[in-house]
């Protein structure tokens, strides 16, 4: 039984964990300044601030969802949560000394984090290997972002944006390359001069796991001054993973164990993480299980929903969004195996699960 669209599941009382599955799912109306459409990843969104909390939802002009004078509404009826657009950054109006927006070369996630993928390119974008939710090369078609960022623009823009609008926090991530490291040994570079122009700064590093023998590469973006790390397999269900993912399941999960304990080892339990989306297909029974077992190895399972992404085949697809009710209820099962294990996103310094914006576990205390 599915619940009609902003309302709790049968016999649940409206919740703030509910809502926040339901504005994840269903999107909200509102005129977002820091949005982002298409590129590396599941998530297609603008930013606010809901009940203070960074949050990322799909802008939706059918959701029955709206903001509007510093409250989330329903239908037109206020639901008692302030609601605000994050507004533009200061960084947005500047160019680097080589003559690019700086809005190009990184954005600005939820109300203090700068995000940017250094490598807008992917070995595995030939359409029998996309990530069938990525629209990586998208963004760099239509001109918003530049293919490759170099260390030193990277660095310039970070320092302005924590000098100019209080940046805390930096994420890495790349499209896949040819290199057996993934494209890691070129983060580490970034990382190295961003954290030199800004010292102190955590940085969360995203990529591939580098081949087996390769492994050192891990330390290496350690070494460089990367605080977390994200290693995303997106779902643990290798027929999933061929459906959805077919260049990326041709490295095989043993290949993916290897790099989350060798992660583990070099930066810690709770500072590596992985992204799972709900649904892909994947019994979510299966999910839960499998997202509590990465917790029990150290690995942060950063649980979101799917997002239709325009420029993905799984929109061409006509694939859609999941439904609320499973979304609810996969969150509150990890949120609470996480709780047991006294994982929580907020301890990480950075990174997708210390920001929290694109997911509902911080909302269910995860």
């Amino acid at each position: 039984m599915t619940a009609a669209p902003g309302t709790a599941a049968p016999g649940r009382a409206p919740t703030r964990v509910g809502t926040r599955v339901d504005v994840a799912v269903l999107g909200v109306r509102v005129d977002a300044p820091v949005s982002r459409r298409a590129g590396a990843g599941p998530s297609d969104d603008g930013h606010v601030l809901l009940d203070g909390v960074p949050t990322a939802l799909p802008v939706n002009p059918d959701s029955p969802y709206s903001i509007s004078g510093g409250r989330l509404l329903l239908d037109g009826a206020d639901l008692g949560l302030e609601a605000t657009p994050v507004r533009r950054p200061a960084f947005y109006d500047l160019t680097t000394t080589d003559g690019v927006p700086y809005e190009q070369i990184a954005r600005l996630h939820g109300r203090d984090v700068l995000a940017t993928t250094v490598v807008q390119t992917c070995v595995r974008y030939a359409e029998d290997q996309r990530c069938r939710f990525c629209a990586i090369e998208a963004s760099l078609a239509a001109g918003s972002t530049t293919a490759v960022k170099s260390p030193a623009q990277l660095a310039e823009v970070a320092e302005a944006a924590v000098r100019l609008d209080g940046v805390r926090q930096v994420v890495m991530t790349t499209g896949t390359t040819n290199g057996r490291d993934r494209g890691a040994r070129h983060l580490a570079r970034c990382v190295r001069a961003v954290t030199a122009a800004v010292p102190g700064l955590p940085v969360q590093v995203q990529c591939e796991p580098p081949a087996p023998g390769d492994l050192d590469a891990i330390q290496e973006l350690r070494d460089a001054g990367a605080t977390a790390i994200g290693i995303h397999v997106e779902s643990l269900d290798d027929d999933v993973r061929r459906r959805w993912m077919p260049g990326k399941a041709t490295v095989p999960m043993a290949q993916y164990d290897a790099a989350w304990d060798e992660a583990v080892r070099v930066f810690g339990r709770n500072r590596v993480s992985t992204y799972l989306l709900v649904g892909l297909g994947e019994d979510p029974d299966e999910l839960v299980a499998g997202a509590l077992r990465l917790a029990d190895r150290g690995v942060y399972p950063f649980v979101v929903p799917y997002r239709p992404l325009a420029g993905t085949l799984a929109v061409a697809d006509g694939v859609g969004a999941p439904d609320p009710l499973v979304l609810d209820d996969v969150t509150r099962r990890v949120a609470a195996g996480l709780r047991a294990r006294s994982m929580r996103g907020a301890d990480q310094s950075a990174g997708c699960a210390a920001c929290g914006a694109c997911s509902a576990l911080s909302a269910a205390g995860a």
